[in-house]
Order: structure tokens, then sequence, then C-alpha cells
């Protein structure tokens, strides 16, 4: 069976490991900062640009992707128990996988975010598996893989991130700010309160109303 998640083995990148789209894209001004509120791309949009990098090995389109995705991914890390500085570099091999396995995706399967998200669960995995060792209980669900995404399944999953998405963009401005600090930069309620000047119980106010606006989408009531 094809590996589409970009797992495995594979070759050296444009200017090996640490000097080709990586660096470039983070020498335009991409570095793992939150995510800027501007423009959303669409579904489409992301899922072309990856068909860029795999028929044009298109550096526009990788740093299109990296701007957007490294901070998500950075953020969905430390959800995941990793530390800063290890879901940095995580970052930084899923983007270079990314740009070696493009060729692997096929948007009829899965969007650009299930694709790129399940190939950053994959090396949070293999991470722990190294840490771990001989410790690894083979039950833990955080280390079984994902099924397989049927077609059905793909296509309610699109629908389900199609909602969420508008959702997000007619959040009001100070809650999307709040939203992504906590969700995609992966600052604790304390971090944000102190950097923002927001008293700490309005932010956690702002943030439960966030969720509750995004729940309500994803339930079709918006």
């Amino acid at each position: 069976m094809t590996d589409r998640s970009g797992s495995g083995n594979h070759p050296s990148g444009p200017g090996g490991a640490q000097s080709g789209p990586v660096r470039s894209a983070e020498a335009g001004g991409s570095g793992l900062v939150a995510p800027t509120i501007g423009a959303e791309p669409s579904r489409d949009e992301l899922a072309g640009w990856i068909e860029a990098i795999a028929e044009h090995s298109c550096r526009d389109a990788f740093a299109n992707l990296f701007r957007y995705y490294a901070p998500r991914i950075k953020g969905y890390l430390v959800r995941l128990g990793a530390g800063a500085h290890q879901a940095e570099e995580l970052v930084q091999d899923v983007m270079l996988t990314l740009w070696r396995k493009a060729h692997l995706y096929d948007r009829s399967q899965a969007s650009a975010s299930t694709w790129i998200f399940t190939i950053a669960r994959n090396r949070r995995i293999d991470v722990l598996r190294r840490e771990r060792h001989l410790e690894i209980d083979p039950e833990d669900p955080v280390l079984v893989p994902e099924a397989e995404v049927s077609p059905h399944d793909a296509l309610l999953a699109g629908q389900r991130e199609d909602r969420l998405r508008a959702a997000i963009k007619h959040l009001p401005e100070e809650q999307l700010d709040l939203l992504q600090r906590a969700f995609f930069a992966g600052q604790t309620h304390r971090e944000i309160a102190d950097e923002t000047g927001l008293p700490l119980g309005t932010v956690k106010s702002r943030l439960r109303l966030a969720f509750g606006r995004l729940r309500k989408a994803l339930d079709g009531q918006v």
C-alpha cells in the first residue's frame, strides 16, 4: 500500500536537509510565529500549493504553506506534549517531508490540513518511540496509527473543515486573536494574559465564547 502520509525514509531535498526550502521559507520572514489574521487560504488553494510543489518544485508555494502551517503545526505538537524546542524541530521535519513527498498527496483522499497534520502526528509518534525505547505500550492510543480514511469520511471531514474555517473567519477580532494564540501558537491562558495585558478572566471568557461559536458551526447551527 502506498504511504500517503509522508512517513518513512526519503532523500534529501534541494541543498540538503537543513539548507533547502525550509531555510528559504524561514529567510522570507516565515518563522514560527503566531499566524496572521489576513486572508485565509481556501482548501483548494492549500491543495493547489502542494500540487505546485509536486509538479514544479515551486518554492513560492512552499513558502505560502510554511507561513500558514508552521505555527499551527507547532501549536498542535505542543498540545500533544512536545516541548517548544522539540516542536520547532519537528515542524522543520514535517515541512521538509511535505517538500519531498508532495507527489504522494491526493486531494480526493484528504484535505491538505488532514494530510499535513497526519505527517506531524506520525513524526511525534516516531519521537515517542525513540524516547521510550522498550517501555512502549503498543496499546497506547498515542502510538496507534489512525485507520485509513474512507472517501465518504474524507468528504464529511472536508465539509466539517469548511464549516470550521468559515466560523473562524466570522469570529470577533478580539476572540480570533486569543484563539490563534492559544490554539495555533500553543500559549497558555496565563501567557496570553501577560502578553496582551488582559485580565486572566477576560482571556478565559473570550476563549469560551470563541469555542462555543466554533462548536455550533461544527454542529451545523451557524
